[in-house]
């Protein structure tokens, strides 16, 4: 029995060893290739393959997107100005209303009888007018004669005039009493849609009430109300004076509405607010816009799409070229002399669609690689060649699938 566990221990010792040896060979390959193999176009001696955008200078149209809310070109509350009992509405809510437009009805009768009174209120003192006049006339003949005193004369030439003031007053009254019967039926102060009723047949309603009977509100042309950083508007007004932003007085504003779709009319611009908001810090402009088919409402939140200016001798690069160090400042990779890696500090401070619009940190024809630079340090060989936006990304440079992201440059 010893005999066979000894044969047993030493068969099993010879397997372990003949695996081993014919394992040992793979291993060491397969730890070759793991440890010894260097990354694609970063080997000694060899230059990685990146695209590159050649900095030129351009004339610009500067633009930016503020946000921005609807608001009525002409808005009224339709209140009545004389208390009674509604007794009919006139109109449909909702629906277009034109200036001078009868609305509600207010009981007149109380009205009508105030009319009524003044007008007999009227007759009489033109009635009294006569006789007193006739009475000063004849008065006027006997004093020539001495026949009655002179007082007597110069009272009855009082009375007269007390007669001719008295339908003067009466006839104020009556011309009120009118205007109040009139006011009974609410009429639309514009033209405009209108709203709905906050009132209805049978509520009573005063001339001194807080409450509108209603709303009506003209939506065409419309006013968009744009918010816009009173220290941005500080950085354009400095630059439009020192000439480095020209500006057009007719620039026109393109509105994007609440579902990111475009508004086709176009707008323009009115005037900025003259103060400060003290809580936002923001200054209100105001644009106008058409709106013919009614698509806006007011109170829609959108954004606005203004013109600021336009810019000479502007440098683009774009955006997916510039990265950012350490501190947060934006950098570029540029192709340098021997076709060796180059970083630059940039100074930017606004967008320009897919670019940035730098002004400092970059001379025109410098050479700003835009693909392949993930892997790259500074001083290391490229091969550099044209970028083609339209080709698929990737294509003609270093693969970015299998590179990790540099620690000196972070790549937007």
């Amino acid at each position: 029995m010893r005999v066979n566990a000894l044969s047993l221990i030493n068969h099993s010792a010879d397997i372990r060893m003949t695996f081993f040896r014919r394992t040992t060979p793979a291993l060491v390959l397969l730890l070759a290739a793991c440890g010894g193999q260097a990354p694609q176009g970063a080997g000694a001696g060899g230059a990685a393959p990146v695209s590159y955008v050649v900095v030129k200078q351009d004339t610009i149209t500067l633009t930016t997107e503020l946000p921005g809310r609807t608001s009525p070109y002409e808005s009224s509350d339709v209140r009545p100005q004389v208390n009674g009992l509604i007794v009919a509405r006139l109109f449909t809510e909702g629906d277009m209303v034109h200036q001078g437009q009868p609305l509600y009805r207010i009981d007149p009768a109380p009205y009508e009888a105030s009319v009524a009174s003044a007008r007999a209120a009227l007759a009489k003192a033109q009635a009294a007018i006569a006789s007193n006049e006739a009475l000063a006339r004849r008065y006027g003949e006997l004093v020539k004669i001495n026949a009655i005193a002179r007082q007597d004369y110069e009272n009855a030439l009082t009375t007269a005039a007390q007669a001719r003031a008295d339908v003067a007053a009466q006839q104020a009254a009556q011309h009120s009493a009118q205007i109040d019967l009139a006011r009974t039926t609410v009429r639309a102060p514009i033209s405009g849609r209108i709203g709905r009723s906050l009132f209805t047949t049978g509520a009573l309603v005063s001339a001194s009430q807080s409450s509108a009977l209603t709303t009506i509100q003209r939506l065409a042309p419309i006013y968009v109300d744009i918010q816009q950083s009173s220290a941005d508007l500080l950085k354009l007004r400095q630059q439009i004076l020192a000439g480095k932003i020209a500006r057009d007085g007719n620039a026109k504003v393109q509105l994007i509405l609440e579902d990111g779709s475009t508004y086709a009319p176009l707008g323009a611009l009115r005037f900025a607010d003259v103060t400060v908001d003290q809580t936002t810090g923001s200054q209100v402009i105001r644009a106008l816009f058409p709106n013919p088919d009614g698509l806006l409402m007011p109170g829609m939140f959108v954004r606005a799409r203004l013109v600021e200016g336009t810019q000479q001798n502007a440098m683009l690069v774009p955006q997916r070229a510039v990265g950012r160090d350490e501190r947060g400042n934006p950098t570029v990779m540029v192709v340098g002399t021997d076709n060796k890696v180059e970083v630059r500090p940039l100074q930017s401070g606004r967008t320009s669609g897919s670019d940035w619009v730098v002004t400092a940190g970059l001379r025109p024809g410098d050479k700003v690689i835009v693909e392949g630079g993930m892997m790259l340090r500074p001083g290391m060989p490229v091969t550099p060649q044209p970028w083609n936006p339209n080709a698929p990304q990737g294509q003609g440079a270093a693969d970015p699938s299998s590179q990790a992201p540099s620690s000196q440059v972070k790549q937007h």
